[in-house]
């Protein structure tokens, strides 16, 4: 069973394509709440055959009709929640979270990071429109529930991240990670993880939501960033002969992040998926928010 503090570092470590009709180009879609992005329910191929070991097999299921919010959960809606029912993270109750020494390259438990404090109570405060981070899968579920909202499965995640559709696409805009005026398409580490970080999309931690723009069916932040809590326990798709001990503690995380390099995770591919103990969190995790449709 991984503890907490180890679970950090394993951070870094078409059939039936006709039938799905993707919900942004529905006529006309049902009603979404306020800030949420309908996706009408279909089959779809999950995995790939291109990515890390954990991505295997590619394997198809159905997706009933979701909603899932446009972009991740910011500090200024995550402070509502605070302020109305007075709750604390896991993060404030254990004293520490984790960032990343750059000098030793290595993630520490620092004393006194919370949410609002994401490098440090000696630095600056979070800012409203960037994610909420240093938040757990258990707090990610407080404040769903709170919302009358739950987190997304991973299917239903990588379902919106391939925009309700079947395709080869590595990424929720593309294939290609900058477009044809070489702008960057997702907040990731640009160089070589952890000795060189370039910085060339202009964010070294957290960018606001939907800085590098939308996809066809209206998410942000769909890459990069933040890693995204889902709501599953971990565990390897079935046919994959890797050895891995499922533990009921273990929690799916997609999305990758601001940390994540090509060379290392590449975790900004639609496909890629990750995992860490319900307790942890850290300075590049946080979560969107999905619901069922009536």
């Amino acid at each position: 069973m991984l503890n907490r503090e180890g679970s950090i570092y394993a951070l870094i470590l078409g059939l039936f394509a006709g039938l799905l009709t993707s919900a942004c180009n529905q006529t006309p879609p049902p009603e979404a709440p306020e800030g949420m992005v309908y996706f009408e329910g279909g089959r779809i191929k999950i995995g790939s055959e291109e990515g890390l070991p954990n991505e295997m097999p590619v394997f198809t299921t159905k997706v009933n009709s979701f909603f899932i919010d446009k972009h991740p959960v910011t500090v200024a809606e995550f402070r509502v929640f605070v302020e109305e029912t007075g709750y604390k993270t896991q993060a404030e109750n254990f004293g520490n979270s984790a960032l990343f020494n750059e000098e030793i390259l290595q993630y520490e438990l620092i004393d006194s990071v919370t949410w609002e404090y994401p490098l440090g109570p000696n630095k600056p405060k979070a800012q409203d429109d960037h994610p909420v981070t240093h938040v757990s899968w258990n707090d990610a579920n407080a404040y769903a529930k709170w919302k009358g909202k739950r987190l997304p499965t991973e299917v239903e995640w990588e379902f919106a991240a391939k925009n309700g559709k079947n395709t080869e696409d590595k990424y929720s805009w593309g294939n290609s990670y900058a477009d044809e005026d070489g702008k960057l398409k997702a907040n990731a580490w640009q160089g070589g993880f952890p000795y060189t970080n370039l910085v060339e999309d202009g964010y070294k931690y957290t960018s606001p939501v939907g800085a590098f723009g939308i996809t066809v069916c209206g998410l942000t932040d769909m890459g990069g960033n933040v890693w995204e809590w889902c709501s599953d326990t971990y565990k390897l798709y079935e046919g994959n002969p890797t050895y891995f001990v499922e533990d009921p503690e273990t929690k799916v995380i997609r999305g990758g992040s601001f940390m994540c390099d090509s060379l290392v995770c590449h975790g900004y591919r639609v496909s890629a998926r990750q995992y860490t103990t319900a307790e942890t969190s850290n300075f590049h995790m946080g979560f969107r928010c999905a619901e069922d449709v009536e």
